[in-house]
């Protein structure tokens, strides 16, 4: 029988010959999965004897790491906001570039009690967190996938949101149809597909080859779904009036697409871009607009 070191050993030799990212944290990971142990443990005995029925676990998630399945399908685990997200190849691995939609969210927020539409959930980590941070908030979720939704369903029991949190299944605002909420959302959140169909070969294979190819790919320059969002979210917004300023639309966009954001949610659709926020490495990534007048 091997030893944990030995085991991390020889995985990490056949991830980087694979050119995969971070190969000795992932082959720690995927032994400590295997195992069923805190990855800090193996720090502590490096020296522990690996039981066969792990060696051969280990082995097997191994090989699929090789084949560049993401680190995430293989532990079901990504953090999100500081908080554990169960994901599945159903649903987009939730980036940290999109907290910055729950950050733009908690910036203008000033409702205790705000309903909020998150459009394309995938993993709900928007939903759940949005639940969370705001105890008051409603919040009606959708997305086209009902395995996604499960995911979903999941996480927001996990995080004890499941009363305030209802999700539907259907494609954009079709979900809502008949919900009641037309005219009276604060807020409507989506982090949607903008992958330009041309570039999409040349992605990492984790993302190319496994995440949901429809929470990716939105037509030849990424901005389709945006279009629908921006034709469609004016249903669904509160108006301005004697209550405050109307509704918010927060939604995420790729490099390079502020100049194609800025025109899909300018006059001509009816919108204004109160602003864009850049990520962490100053990319600009979230846009917040509103209806124009």
């Amino acid at each position: 029988m091997a030893t944990a070191a030995a085991l991390i050993r020889d995985a990490r030799e056949r991830l980087t010959h694979a050119c995969v990212p971070s190969a000795a944290v992932d082959a720690e990971v995927l032994l400590a999965q295997a195992i069923g142990v805190d990855r800090v443990r193996l720090h502590v005995d490096p020296d522990q004897v690996v039981p066969p029925a792990a060696a051969r676990a280990f082995e097997d998630l191994v090989g699929r790491r090789v084949g560049r399945e993401p680190l995430q399908y293989l532990t079901g685990v990504q953090e999100f906001w500081s908080l554990p997200f169960h994901v599945s190849p159903a649903v987009l691995i939730p980036r940290p570039e999109t907290e910055g939609i729950v950050e733009a969210f908690l910036a203008i927020n000033r409702r205790p009690d705000p309903l909020v539409l998150d459009v394309g959930t995938g993993s709900g980590c928007l939903a759940v967190v949005v639940a969370r941070e705001v105890p008051g908030a409603r919040v009606l979720a959708c997305d086209l996938s009902a395995e996604a939704l499960t995911v979903a369903r999941d996480n927001a029991a996990r995080h004890g949101v499941t009363e305030r949190v209802r999700f539907e299944c259907g494609d954009i605002f079709d979900a809502f149809a008949g919900s009641g909420v037309a005219g009276q959302a604060d807020f409507i959140l989506s982090n949607p597909p903008y992958v330009p169909e041309g570039q999409l070969a040349g992605l990492v294979p984790e993302v190319r080859d496994h995440e949901p190819r429809t929470a990716l790919v939105a037509g030849p320059d990424g901005l389709d779904v945006h279009r629908r969002l921006a034709a469609g979210a004016h249903r669904f917004l509160r108006p301005s009036g004697g209550t405050g300023p109307g509704g918010h639309l927060i939604v995420e966009f790729g490099l390079g697409q502020e100049p194609g954001i800025r025109a899909v949610y300018g006059p001509a659709t009816g919108w204004a871009v109160v602003v864009v926020r850049a990520d962490l490495a100053g990319i600009p990534r979230i846009a917040v607009v509103r209806a124009a007048g």
